[in-house]
């Protein structure tokens, strides 16, 4: 299952211990990603491709189905992970200048989902679903001269059932310099 057909320039196997870590701000039965393979793109993109298990939902009864909560939660933890990593290899245009300690200073406070659409195609299966997400541009402005760099994503859960949901989601990374 790939989003786009892009080619792919090199890719990183899970890292166990930055996963592990981009997971510590969740609850521990909310941690959903299990593994996560990033791959570099050209022109200074990246995508992630993971696996994902929600044994039983945060929120609700049992719906028998992922719904668009788990689709926002395992958005987000499937985009950290892409961002650590591609942070961590230098991989993603306009955040070249970051560590990873910028990273964990920025994670929650200052990457925002500034939309976030979802298309159920067919029910996917919560306790076992795959997942990719691909950022397909980064965009550097100023807007009253503080720094902003606008990220557009699209995204796909499936299982083997054939249950299918995508999306597109626009992140904004904010007060980085």
């Amino acid at each position: 299952m790939t989003v786009t057909g892009a080619a792919v320039l090199r890719t990183y196997a899970t890292d166990k211990a930055l996963l592990s870590r981009v997971l510590v701000p969740y609850k521990k039965h909310c941690r959903y990603l299990l593994t996560a393979e990033v791959s570099a793109l050209p022109d200074g993109l990246a995508r992630v491709e993971g696996a994902f298990a929600i044994p039983e939902s945060c929120y609700i009864e049992d719906t028998g189905h992922l719904n668009a909560v788990e689709v926002n939660i395992a958005y987000n933890q499937m985009m950290y992970y892409l961002v650590a990593k591609s942070v961590k290899e230098g991989l993603l245009a306009g955040l070249q200048s970051w560590t990873l300690e910028d990273f964990w200073a920025h994670q929650l406070p200052d990457i925002l989902i500034a939309r976030f659409t979802s298309r159920f195609q067919r029910p996917v299966d919560p306790r076992d679903f795959h997942g990719e997400m691909e950022l397909r541009s980064t965009d550097r402005r100023s807007p009253g001269g503080k720094p902003l760099l606008m990220a557009t994503t699209t995204y796909r859960y499936g299982d083997v059932q054939g249950g299918r949901c995508d999306g597109d989601a626009t992140l904004a990374f904010v007060n980085f310099t």
